[in-house]
């Protein structure tokens, strides 16, 4: 009797073990179209100067596309910016506080764009491109950092570069 109720507890024991990794593996067949999400950056754009604490806003603007047959959401784009190959600093676009169902849907063939602020110091970097910012005279920009890329069963960190 008493082997019997081992061998029920091993099964069952088994049994979870097997369902677990079914549905790791069942997850992970949605990678492949997560890693088909494609990002450039299409605007950075002068919001607000503050000339009493040397700081500007600016409204950052990635586009995201899907290219893949798989919808997705996107949680999260950090990034580093640049203006002219200089680094500005890092910024943060975000959706992880928003419940997955209330994000943009990223539907087969959808470009949507998502935006962030950018708060750029005077202090933290060289006077002469805080000034060349806020009086847009900034020839070209670049991005990297990495898209984080959901469906409700997986999700994907993908790192990007991207410029204008």
């Amino acid at each position: 009797m008493a082997l019997q109720s081992r061998m029920t507890v091993y099964v069952a024991i088994a049994g979870v073990f097997a369902l677990m990794g079914a549905i790791v593996f069942y997850a992970s067949l949605d990678n492949a179209q997560l890693e088909q999400a494609e990002i450039e950056l299409f605007s950075v754009e002068l919001i607000n100067v503050d000339n009493v604490n040397n700081k500007a806003k600016f409204d950052v603007t990635f586009l995201v596309k899907n290219p893949s047959e798989k919808a997705f959401t996107v949680g999260v784009i950090d990034y580093q910016l640049f203006a002219n190959g200089i680094e500005l600093g890092s910024g943060q676009y975000s959706a992880m506080d928003v419940a997955l169902p209330g994000r943009a849907v990223f539907s087969s063939g959808d470009q949507i764009p998502l935006s962030s602020i950018f708060v750029l110091t005077k202090s933290e970097i060289d006077p002469e491109i805080y000034e060349d910012m806020i009086n847009e005279r900034i020839d070209s920009f670049s991005a990297e950092g990495l898209l984080t890329t959901q469906t409700s069963w997986s999700t994907i960190d993908k790192e990007f570069s991207t410029g204008f």
